[in-house]
C-alpha cells in the first residue's frame, strides 16, 4: 500500500535536503528536514515544544542502497498507510501564557465558523473545533498526520496572531488522542479552570457546539467529543458537587475588588459595570451579593440593563451609553469591565485626565478588567492615580478555600477516567466503519450483476411487479446474509466483544473479500485536499 510515484514526489521531495558529504564510504545516507519540533514532557501529561534546527536532529539508519527518496517512501510515507487520524489539541491558557498573549490569540464566537473552515483547508486537518474564552485559547482538530498537522495549525495560528512559532511553543501544550479527550473533559468539568468548580466553562463548551452545527469541518469525532464532554461536565456537577462555594470569574474580581478596597469604603465605594453582558450580568449580581445598592451600568444599548432592574428590582442601577463612559469612569472609583471589543477601551490618554477616585478608597480609581482580549491597555498601569487588575490577577482570591474542591477533583478524575474509556470506545468502533461500507457495496455490486442477468433471462415480457418481487427478493437474501458479519463488526459496548476481537473479525472480512485498497483511507484523504487546495 505505497504512496504512487507522482504523490509521493510531490508531497515529500520538497523535504529533502543533500545530505552532508562524508569522509566514510560506508556510513548511511542522511535525511534532514528543515524544521523540528523537540517534545518535551510536562506534568500532567502536558507536551511543550521547543523550536530548533534539524541541523540537531539527524535521522541516521543502517547501510543500504536506497537512495534518500525511496527510504522515505517507504517509512515516513508508509506511515499515511498505518496509522489512524489523531485527536489533538493544541492550546495556550492561563496557566501556561500571559493574558498579552491570549488576547492575541483569542477568537471571537462569530468568527468560529471562518477558523474552523481555514483549518480543515490544511492539507492534513480533517476536522477542527475552537474554544475560545478569557481562560485560553484551544483548538481542537483531527489530524491525518499528527507532526505535519500540528506544524501546519502552528503556522496557522501564527499568523492570525503575528505571534512567531517559535514564541508560541514557549507556551503552548500539546495532547494527544486520550490525553487530549481527558483534557477537554477536565475543562468541561471546571478542574482546569482558574477558578475550580465554576460553570461558565461548560456554558461555553455547550456553545462551541450550538455555533459548530452545520460547519462542514465540525465532523463526527469532534462533534463527538464535545457532546461527550457536555455529558461529563454535567455529570461531574451533579454526582461530586464540585461547584458547590465555587466561585466564576466574575465573582473572583468582585472578591479582588474588595480585597484591595479599604474596609471602611465597603458600603460606600461607587461602583461601575461596562458590559452586561453574561460576565456584566454575573458581576452586577455578586456586587449585590455583597451589599451594593446602587451602581451605574454601561452598556451599548439599554434592553440588556433594562432586564436586569426587572431582576433586581430593590437595586439602583443607572443606566449609561457608551458615549458617556468616560464621564462615568472619572465619577466612579472602582470599574468593572467585560466587553467583547477587540480593541482598548480606556488607554492612558483616556484616564490620566479624570478626576482622582474619593478620598474613602485613598484617592486611587481601580480598573478590573475580565475581558479578552482587555478592555484596558496594559500603559493605564503607568498611572499613579489608578491600579489594573485583570484575569491573571484573580490567582490571589481562588488560592483561598480550595482544599474542599480539590477533594472533590479526586472523585470528578474517576469519573472522567470511566468517561474517557467510552469515548475512546465509540471512536474505536469507527475503525470499521470503511469496512462495513465496502462491504456492502461489494455485496450490492454482486447483486446487481446477478439481478441484471436473472431479469435478462426472463425476457421483456415481465412486468413491473414481478421485477419488483425479484429486486425485493435479490436484497432480502443480500441483508440476511450481511447480517451475521456486519454484527461481528460493531464493538459499541452493547456486548460483550472486546475491541480486539471486533478488528480481527475486520481484518479477516478485508482478505476473504479482497476489500483492501492500494491506497489507504488517510492517503485518499490527504491526496484529495492537496489536490482542492492546489484549485
Amino acid at each position: 500500500m505505497a504512496l504512487s510515484t507522482t504523490f509521493s514526489a510531490a508531497k515529500l521531495e520538497p523535504l529533502l535536503l543533500k545530505s552532508p558529504s562524508s569522509t566514510s564510504s560506508s556510513s548511511s545516507p542522511v535525511t534532514q528536514l528543515p524544521f523540528f519540533t523537540k517534545i518535551t514532557q510536562r506534568e500532567r501529561g502536558v507536551i511543550r515544544c521547543d523550536a530548533q534546527s534539524y541541523d540537531s536532529f539527524v535521522m541516521t539508519d543502517a547501510p543500504n542502497t536506497l537512495s534518500p527518496l525511496q527510504q522515505l517512501k517507504t517509512s515516513a510515507a508508509d506511515r499515511y498507510t498505518k496509522e489512524r487520524s489523531s485527536i489533538v489539541v493544541i492550546g495556550l491558557s492561563v496557566h501556561t501564557a500571559p493574558v498579552e498573549m491570549r488576547e492575541k490569540l483569542a477568537i471571537p464566537e462569530a468568527e468560529w465558523p471562518r477558523a474552523i473552515a481555514e483549518l480543515c483547508n490544511l492539507n492534513h486537518i480533517e476536522e477542527a473545533a475552537v474554544l475560545s474564552t478569557c481562560n485560553r485559547m484551544e483548538i481542537y482538530v483531527v489530524a491525518l498526520s499528527q507532526h505535519r498537522g500540528v506544524k501546519e495549525v502552528m503556522e496557522w495560528m501564527s499568523k492570525t496572531s503575528s505571534i512567531p512559532v517559535s514564541e508560541l511553543c514557549q507556551h503552548r501544550f500539546l495532547l494527544y488522542n486520550n490525553d487530549a479527550t481527558q483534557h477537554l473533559f477536565e475543562v468541561s468539568a471546571g478542574l482546569d479552570s482558574l477558578v475550580l468548580g465554576e460553570g461558565q466553562i461548560l456554558a461555553q463548551v455547550k456553545q462551541v457546539v450550538k455555533v459548530g452545527q452545520g460547519v462542514d469541518g465540525f465532523g463526527r469525532n469532534i462533534s463527538g467529543l464535545f457532546k461527550h464532554a457536555i455529558t461529563v461536565g454535567k455529570r461531574v456537577r451533579t454526582e461530586t458537587n464540585i461547584a458547590s462555594g465555587a466561585v466564576s470569574v466574575s465573582s473572583a474580581a468582585v472578591e479582588l475588588a474588595f480585597m484591595k478596597l479599604p474596609e471602611a469604603s465597603h458600603d460606600n465605594a461607587r461602583m461601575l459595570v461596562i458590559g452586561a453582558g453574561k460576565m456584566g450580568k454575573l458581576v452586577i449580581k455578586h456586587l449585590v451579593a455583597k451589599g451594593c445598592k446602587k451602581m451605574v451600568v454601561v452598556n451599548r444599548t439599554e434592553e440588556r440593563v433594562a432586564a436586569i432592574r426587572e431582576e433586581l428590582k430593590d437595586i439602583e442601577i443607572i443606566y449609561k451609553p457608551l458615549s458617556e463612559m468616560l464621564t462615568c469612569a472619572g465619577e466612579a472609583d472602582v470599574v468593572f469591565t467585560s466587553t467583547a471589543s477587540e480593541n482598548p477601551l480606556f488607554l492612558k490618554d483616556h484616564v490620566k485626565d479624570l478626576p482622582p477616585a474619593s478620598q474613602d478608597v485613598g484617592g486611587r480609581r481601580f480598573f478590573i478588567d475580565i475581558s479578552v482580549p482587555r478592555n484596558v491597555g496594559s500603559c493605564v498601569s503607568e498611572l499613579e492615580s489608578v491600579r489594573v487588575y485583570n484575569v491573571d490577577d484573580l490567582k490571589e482570591v481562588v488560592a483561598a478555600n480550595k482544599e474542599d474542591r480539590l477533594r472533590k477533583a479526586m472523585e470528578a478524575q474517576a469519573i472522567i477516567a470511566e468517561e474517557s474509556k467510552q469515548f475512546e470506545a465509540w471512536r474505536d468502533s469507527l475503525e470499521t466503519v470503511p469496512t462495513i461500507k465496502k462491504l456492502r457495496a461489494y455485496a450490492e455490486r454482486i447483486r446487481l450483476a446477478e439481478l441484471e442477468k436473472c431479469l435478462g433471462k426472463m425476457g421483456d415480457g415481465i412486468s413491473k411487479k414481478t421485477r419488483r418481487a425479484v429486486d425485493d427478493l435479490s436484497r432480502g437474501i443480500v441483508n440476511r446474509l450481511l447480517h451475521g458479519p456486519m454484527q461481528h463488526l460493531r464493538c459499541d459496548g452493547s456486548d460483550s466483544r472486546s475491541l480486539n476481537e471486533t478488528l480481527e473479525n475486520m481484518h479477516a472480512l478485508n482478505r476473504m473479500f479482497n476489500l483492501e485498497t492500494e491506497i489507504s483511507v488517510l492517503e485518499q484523504k490527504i491526496r484529495a485536499k492537496v489536490e482542492q487546495n492546489q484549485k
